[in-house]
């Protein structure tokens, strides 16, 4: 269980990279259905910079998920799942508030 673990960790640092760098924009639901039109009012790298930082975070709430089922110590499961819960629902909310990716 472990290496799945591992392997879902990596893909969260992966996917991190490609956003980071401002590409993956097609990854990200709601931007990728919206007309051209509407995807013309968003600030494209910002948005992608922002969904990379959301993966790091990801990732490493999901090695700690990793390290407690290698350790076999449920408390460190359970708190990178909290967290990971807690950084996703806190990205969407400050995804979706504020108008912070739209273009000025």
């Amino acid at each position: 269980m472990f290496l799945v673990h591992l392997g879902v960790t990596v893909l969260l640092v992966v996917l991190g990279l490609v956003f980071f760098r401002g590409k993956g924009a097609f990854l990200i639901a709601g931007y990728n259905t919206a007309s051209k039109e509407e995807k013309a009012k968003y600030d494209e790298k910002a948005l992608c910079r922002f969904m990379g930082r959301l993966m790091f975070a990801m990732a490493g709430c999901w090695a700690l998920v990793a390290l407690g089922t290698l350790l076999d110590r449920l408390w460190i499961y359970y708190l990178g799942l909290g967290l990971f819960l807690t950084v996703i629902f806190g990205g969407v909310v400050y995804a979706n508030t504020g108008r912070r990716f739209q273009k000025k």
